[in-house]
């Protein structure tokens, strides 16, 4: 009897060895892995981690009984080369199209993104000679008539995703997730061409920036969606003082995106103008994207945003006060002050008293020209 279950039990148990082989060659494999240098690693388990997110779910389940852990889905995609891409992006944007092919091309793109091209100067597709053209498009001069009666307007086309006051030096990028103010400004300095006040070490960096009793640090951030218009101006009468460039990686900023990647503003390549208005302390940030790795500022020729000679993690300054030039560069609300390739979020922070009140909506779309607030 004892015989015939052990022969019974002899397939049953070749099959287990079977089965446990590959478990152990995984866990000596893993192991291996576990010896490597972070950068060989990442190289190593990224392709399984991409089978696993894509994979039904569970089949790769088996994995995690030997150690194996997947990298997170946000990991995952900052892992994506993102600067690089935009970058080849842009100089397919440069290339031109044939005339006959122009028409066909701009077309499917209005139709995705919903444009509305009897706003723009030039309605004849066929005078765009390529993709970064059209996308730079100018609009009629009235199209956007500017709000004369508010002292803030909105400095671009696009989505309000937050606004209101900043507190405790973390800044909303949608509801419920924040970013570190003095991360996305970046750290003080001494210099004395910069509009920041001099400092104390027991101020926090918000009360920093404030310079006159009674105010309040405001914030208002605004995304600009493939479709809108691409050309950003003076949200009001200011003074840029300043110019801080970030290099940094270039990742979407579509709603969905920030409510997944906290400090996404801040992982970002960006510009920040820093100067004054009336009321103190006024900055406005243009916040790069996947294939919006060129930013540019019409009265800054030495900004130059993704080039592979800009090393993530770093900033550069320039001041636009000089010896012949005290003030800075001064801007009246709705001139011309930049343009994106594509879209991207533009991130209003200022200083204004505390009846400062917003005349907006959390979701809303606003355009160029329209009331931000007002006192």
């Amino acid at each position: 009897m004892m015989c015939q279950s052990e022969a019974r039990r002899g397939p049953e148990l070749r099959a287990a060895k079977w089965l446990h082989f590959p478990q152990l060659a995984l866990r000596r494999r893993l192991g291996q892995l576990s010896c490597m240098s972070r950068p060989a690693l990442k190289l190593r388990s990224w392709p399984l981690t991409v089978l696993y997110y894509l994979l039904p779910f569970g089949a790769l389940r088996p994995l995690s009984r030997v150690g194996w852990r997947p990298v997170s889905r946000v990991a995952l995609y900052k892992s994506v080369p993102t600067r690089l891409l935009s970058r080849a992006w842009g100089r397919l944007n440069q290339v031109e199209l044939p005339h006959w092919l122009r028409r066909p091309v701009y077309s499917l793109y209005i139709w995705t993104f919903g444009v509305n091209m009897k706003e723009a100067a030039v309605e004849d597709l066929h005078h765009y000679r390529n993709l970064s053209e059209f996308f730079r498009r100018k609009l009629k001069p009235q199209a956007r008539p500017v709000c004369g009666l508010h002292s803030v307007i909105s400095p671009s086309d696009g989505r309000i995703l937050n606004f209101g006051q900043v507190k405790n030096c973390e800044v909303e990028q949608v509801k419920g997730v924040t970013y570190s103010l003095e991360s996305f400004l970046g750290p003080r300095t001494c210099t004395e061409d910069l509009p920041f006040p001099p400092a104390t070490s027991c101020d926090s960096f918000k009360n920093q920036l404030v310079t006159r009793e009674g105010n309040e640090l405001y914030h208002c951030v605004i995304y600009l969606a493939p479709g809108d218009y691409h050309c950003f101006h003076s949200p009001t009468d200011w003074t840029v003082s300043h110019r801080r460039h970030f290099p940094g990686s270039l990742m979407s900023v579509n709603p969905g995106m920030a409510r997944w990647i906290k400090e996404l503003f801040c992982h970002n390549e960006r510009v920040v103008l820093t100067g004054d208005w009336k009321h103190g302390f006024f900055s406005l940030t243009a916040v790069g994207a996947t294939n919006v790795g060129s930013i540019r500022i019409y009265f800054d020729q030495d900004l130059h945003t993704n080039s592979p000679r800009h090393s993530k993690g770093s900033y550069n300054d320039f001041s636009f006060v000089t010896h012949t030039n005290r003030e800075g560069v001064p801007m009246r609300k709705g001139e011309h002050l930049g343009e994106f390739n594509l879209g991207s979020t533009i991130v209003l922070i200022f200083e204004a008293p505390k009846d400062f009140n917003f005349q907006l909506k959390t979701g809303q779309k606003i355009r160029f020209g329209e009331a931000l607030g007002s006192l």
